[in-house]
């Protein structure tokens, strides 16, 4: 393969730049390159070292450097790889690869010194996966779910099932090879004791996925209302800080306004919408057929009521929205003296709730924030979520692939039962144990692992 080379830091000023270069010829091109303090050969350099010196072209300095050594096949790539670690910028960086470009390395492709990990053995196709999900992290539980699963916590519990399954298939093989020997009924009972051990275990990986989503996506929460009813006001005071503009002037907010928080290592999304009247204004009316919509797509909505007046037509329509959604009422403006509505009047008209669902709140004095986070926490169960020494599935891809496998399984659990030819069962098995190796990469289509690394940055 060729030498390749690429920036590995983000674009930008910052206080250092990368350049990564790997591939058999990765040391030559630095020779020529690099002139260091002192002289050096790098046929005898140790791995896992760095040199000072200076990159230059055409007895041109370009930058002072710090070039670090990985010796294949003990790399990231298992290759030779060099790491130049120069001052940051957008044109030091880029001039350095533009010279190792000039001595014989070619542009890497996105995600290509990850690909070449894979290719060449050093991690397989859903630890590689890992790493970008490790780069995309948002927050502290998603960074450490995805490190779980490069660290190889998926993949051996991939190759547990892979294991049991070739268990199996030893004795049909044996069975098919010596048929003089009578071990039909011997391989049905154990072929059917070890799918229900796989089922379970691939059940166990698919469910883990709504944990999976939760922890990658997070949870997405639609606040609506009527205008003035205080979301704006609520936003604000979620986020400890004026985000959303807040005034007494009606339909204020005409679009939606969204935001971020960390909740329990959980990204919370906060979505604020247009509020919900009947209007004659084009633009408003846009506004609330959106909000509708987020209500219909969030993962919980909090409706938001004035408590300082009483329900009309249009808090009635806010309440029928949310009859099927996952949902909490919070009544705002408890520092006002008056109080119109009560958490018996809701539950009067919102037969699916409960007092546990109903918040009273002062988004202006800051009253029953706290409690609002801690029904969030209640209602997905976030602090159930442990990611300490497990495999969880966060990828849309392997809890497909784990579901289409489980499948397999439980024809192959049916054709056990029926005492059908030891052989038939095998098919089955070979397609659960193809269907897993799509997950590690075993049994995986060029197509796929291109598609894969093609969402990598350049120069991971």
């Amino acid at each position: 393969m060729s030498t390749i080379a690429a920036i590995s830091t983000a674009p930008g000023i910052g206080g250092i730049g990368i350049v990564r270069m790997s591939g058999e010829e990765a040391f030559i091109i630095l020779e020529k390159i690099f002139k260091p303090k002192k002289e050096l050969n790098t046929n005898d350099i140790k791995g896992y070292t760095i040199k000072y010196g200076h990159i230059v072209s055409k007895d041109e300095t370009i930058d002072e450097v710090l070039v670090s050594f990985f010796k294949a096949p003990n790399s990231y790539t298992t290759e030779d790889l060099c790491e130049i670690s120069s001052h940051g910028g957008t044109y030091v960086v880029k001039k350095i690869l533009e010279v190792c470009l000039k001595n014989g390395a070619v542009l890497a492709e996105p995600g290509e010194f990850t690909k070449r990990a894979f290719l060449n053995g050093r991690i397989d196709l859903s630890q590689a996966e890992a790493v970008i999900d490790i780069i995309n992290a948002k927050t502290q539980k998603e960074a450490k779910t995805s490190l779980n699963q490069l660290e190889g916590y998926l993949s051996k519990q991939i190759k547990e099932i892979r294991e049991l399954l070739m268990s199996i298939m030893v004795d049909i093989e044996a069975s098919i090879d010596y048929p003089e020997y009578d071990i039909d009924e011997v391989s049905n009972k154990k072929a059917y004791e070890v799918l229900l051990q796989v089922k379970n275990k691939l059940k166990l990986l698919s469910e883990s996925f709504d944990n999976g989503k939760i922890i990658k996506e997070g949870i997405k929460i639609a606040l609506i209302g009527k205008p003035n009813a205080g979301k704006s006001s609520l936003l604000n005071a979620i986020l400890k800080e004026e985000r959303a503009i807040v005034t007494d002037v009606e339909g204020t907010t005409r679009d939606t306004i969204e935001e971020a928080i960390n909740v329990d290592g959980i990204p919370i999304h906060i979505i604020d919408t247009a509020g919900i009247r009947n209007t004659k204004n084009k633009i408003e009316k846009i506004g609330i057929e959106k909000s509708r919509k987020m209500a219909d797509e969030a993962d919980l909505v909090i409706a938001i009521f004035d408590a300082s007046k009483e329900l009309d037509k249009e808090d009635e329509e806010i309440l029928e929205i949310l009859k099927d959604k996952k949902s909490i009422v919070v009544l705002n403006k408890i520092d006002l003296s008056e109080r119109k509505i009560s958490k018996e009047i809701i539950k009067e008209k919102l037969k699916n709730i409960n007092n546990e669902k109903i918040v009273e709140i002062s988004a202006k004095e800051y009253i029953g924030i706290e409690e609002i986070y801690s029904k969030i926490i209640e209602m997905f169960s976030l602090n159930e979520i442990n990611v300490d020494n497990s495999a969880i599935i966060t990828n849309v891809r392997h809890k497909e692939i784990i579901m289409s496998a489980i499948k397999e399984t439980d024809k192959a659990i049916e054709i056990t039962n029926k005492k059908m030819p030891i052989d038939m069962i095998g098919i089955f098995i070979k397609d659960i144990m193809e269907a897993l190796g799509k997950i590690t990469g075993e049994s995986v289509s060029d197509e796929i692992i291109k598609e894969i690394f093609s969402k990598f940055c350049l120069g991971k």
